[in-house]
């Protein structure tokens, strides 16, 4: 048709070639809106292709068969091929299996047999955090999801202040000029001037067309990454001069026969206003600074820093459940296979990004942050600790994780907190009050580390919101005792003597330990109260005649008297 027209005169060929300059120009330009169509053919290439050839080869067989009855046996192989790959490719979830299966095969997993220790403890969750940010702005303005980053050698909540989703005018004209720095292991986060940090992006996430951070990152994206990357979380944080930038976490598809996502680096969006040429840029080759994971060892900001996207460390971990082999998560098998547990009343899913100290653990990991799992049996009823999972938050290639069921600690793991802190304060009201996001608390106390998990009791408002405090109640939950400690969330270093307190002599007679936090055995006040506690009958001599003649003699006296 195209050719024809060609051929019909000077102004069709004029017509055909501004047409196709245009088609061209709109290709390239609006290739942020068609990339995820592109993405799609990438993640699932495998299934296509092979649908493609069954199709092909079946309908060519169709069109050379002559007899009704072989040409309807054709379409019925057909419609069972097509029927078996949905049930079991998507109802039964065989390839998402097959997926975490080509994760768990390509992962640089190391087993550690000491855990390390927990330091800079956040208080609040997260959604305390974003609920407390948003009571802060105005009508206009929305908080960007906060993220524990680094910040100054401190780890800080940060999140942008930007035009509002529900304003299209103000998402169209505005910049995103203002950015919460909130300390994370303060009980007092002050939304106010002294952490309002007055920085101008022109790109944001909630701005609009080429503006956005998501459009802005994939027109930088080059042909091939167009097919192999997609932009993930956005963070907040000091690059190495002490400039802002956002630095978006991309994640690169890897594999022909089920392919899997991985870090693919980030691209790293430096604040300032946008003009003219600036707008140019954005349309054309975009905005941001690639870095490779291969080259994030040459930023020191972007290391021990925390720029994995969830979705990847998620799967990373989920794909543990193959360490006893291929067909063990299968429904008939499932020796070892574990889960990542879903807390129904939480907002914040796993992983906790959390600040651990592996100076003392025999290993090369940093000391910094990490993306935690709490891994457990796959069965609903089973709530034991089978996994610990650190998983370096800067995208460092390695998967650490410390197997709690092996060693037979018989840990309680993280679904089965709630019920204990629910049990432990039954006053509480618990349909206004939800014990949420238990993160681990490791230390050394009282002669070997010990895992606790740190929870936040936060209000949930009508809406179904959490509502942060100032001044929230935390508790610690011992894995291995299940006993729940109630700590002053004002003074983090009372904790670990709170928690001996409470429960040093659960541990002396379970573990024969000595005494701690200078605390000196007191034999004399054991041996009185153990004659206290006898039950004995004192002997009562009856004086009450003697006392009825002295009061006839008092009596007597009083009357001579008168």
């Amino acid at each position: 048709m195209i050719k024809s027209y060609w051929k019909k005169g000077r102004k069709q060929k004029i017509i055909t070639v501004l047409l196709s300059i245009i088609l061209l120009i709109l290709l390239f330009i609006l290739r942020d809106d068609y990339q995820p169509a592109l993405l799609f053919l990438r993640k699932f290439i495998f299934i296509i292709v092979v649908s493609l050839v069954i199709l092909i080869l079946g309908l060519r067989k169709f069109r050379k068969t002559a007899s009704t009855g072989a040409r309807l046996g054709i379409l019925g192989l057909l419609l069972v091929f097509f029927g078996i790959l949905y049930v079991f490719g998507w109802h039964y979830g065989m390839y998402d299996y097959m997926k975490t299966y080509n994760v768990f095969n390509h992962l640089n997993r190391v087993e550690i047999h000491e855990l390390p220790l927990t330091q800079n403890e956040r208080i609040q969750p997260l959604r305390n955090i974003f609920s407390m940010a948003n009571e802060s702005v105005g009508e206009t303005k929305d908080v960007s999801l906060p993220h524990l980053v680094r910040v100054d050698d401190e780890n800080k909540w940060t999140m942008a202040i930007q035009p509002s989703e529900k304003y299209i005018m103000q998402r169209i004209s505005d910049n995103t000029e203002e950015v919460f720095s909130v300390s994370s292991t303060t009980p007092f986060p002050r939304f106010s001037n002294d952490n309002r940090i007055p920085v101008t992006f022109s790109i944001g996430e909630t701005l609009k067309f080429s503006r956005n951070t998501y459009n802005a990152v994939v027109q930088r994206f080059n042909p091939w990454m167009l097919f192999n990357y997609e932009p993930s979380d956005t963070f907040y944080m000091k690059n190495d001069n002490g400039e802002w930038v956002q630095v978006v976490s991309l994640i690169k598809w890897k594999g022909f026969f089920f392919p899997y996502p991985t870090f693919g680096g980030v691209m790293i969006i430096d604040n300032g206003e946008h003009d003219f040429n600036d707008y140019l840029e954005r349309i054309t080759i975009g905005k941001g600074t690639f870095v490779s994971p291969d080259e994030i060892k040459n930023y020191p900001f972007l290391t021990k820093q925390n720029t994995l996207s969830e979705k990847v460390s998620q799967l990373q971990a989920e794909s543990l459940k193959f360490l006893g082999g291929f067909s063990d998560p299968l429904p008939w098998n499932m020796e070892t296979a574990v889960k990542i547990p879903e807390m129904p009343e939480d907002q914040n899913q796993q992983p906790y990004v959390t600040d651990f100290d592996f100076v003392d653990s025999n290993t090369n990991a940093y000391s910094g942050l990490y993306h935690w799992f709490g891994l457990e049996p796959v069965g609903a009823d089973r709530t034991s600790l089978s996994y610990s999972v650190f998983i370096p938050a800067d995208g460092t290639d390695k998967l650490y994780y410390y197997d709690h069921a092996s060693k037979k600690q018989g840990y309680a793991g993280v679904s089965a907190m709630p019920l204990k802190i629910i049990e432990s304060r039954k006053e509480f009201d618990w349909d206004a009050n939800k014990p949420v996001e238990f993160r681990p608390y490791i230390k050394d106390i009282a002669g070997r580390k010990r895992m606790f998990f740190l929870g936040t009791v936060s209000a949930i408002n009508k809406k179904g919101q959490f509502d942060g405090s100032a001044t929230p109640d935390l508790a610690l939950v011992d894995s291995e005792y299940r006993d729940v400690v109630w700590i002053d969330v004002k003074h983090p270093s009372t904790w670990d003597e709170t928690i001996y307190n409470q429960l040093n002599e659960a541990w002396r007679s379970s573990e024969g330990i000595g005494y701690y936090f200078n605390e000196r055995p007191k034999s004399d006040v054991d041996i009185q109260q153990t004659i206290d506690s006898l039950k004995v009958v004192p002997k009562i001599k009856d004086n009450t005649e003697q006392i009825e003649a002295l009061q006839r003699k008092l009596d007597s006296l009083k009357a001579l008297e008168n």
